[in-house]
């Protein structure tokens, strides 16, 4: 399975740098894993509606650039599904048992994702109604995507 992370900016905090190398390595072992940043925007403090937007969009434009057509794309999204670990993991079997060989996550930038973004979504999936930062999402991502193959595998770790 080939999985990509589309995301939004660069991870400057060196601790998130070092969790996301720690269980991409582990994750290589299950899957062909891969990060694609795309440039974020700048937001404006007090930036308004019409200018949040136009980042959305601008931001948008970029991750559809690193879409594949032919990948099943699930975006991160607070109207998204909750599900729990092993409903992650089922959906994750599920989908390469079906023939899907191509997996796309797909995290925003501070303001989320723009519309055309959410529209190409295959599923749209919710980690609660809490919002984290997008750098911290992507360690939080990574460990649930690993968690998941584990209990594909019947491997020891998901409690």
């Amino acid at each position: 399975m080939k999985i990509d992370i589309c995301c939004v900016g660069k991870v400057k905090e060196s601790s998130f740098r070092d969790m996301i190398s720690e269980y991409s390595k582990r994750l290589s072992r299950y899957a062909n894993l891969s990060i694609l940043e795309v440039q974020d925007e700048k937001t404006p403090d007090n930036a308004s509606a019409t200018v949040e937007e136009a980042i959305k969009k601008k931001e948008g434009e970029r991750l559809l650039g690193v879409i594949k057509d032919n990948a099943y794309v699930i975006a991160l999204a607070i109207d998204g599904k909750n599900l729990s670990s092993t409903e992650l993991a089922d959906k994750i079997n599920s989908l390469g048992i079906d023939g899907t060989s191509h997996i796309q996550f797909v995290i925003g930038g501070s303001l989320g994702l723009s519309p055309e973004v959410l529209s190409r979504a295959d599923m749209k999936l919710s980690f609660g109604r809490m919002t984290f930062p997008h750098q911290l999402m992507r360690v939080i991502l990574l460990e649930q995507i690993y968690r998941s193959y584990r209990i594909i595998n019947n491997e020891p770790y998901h409690k």
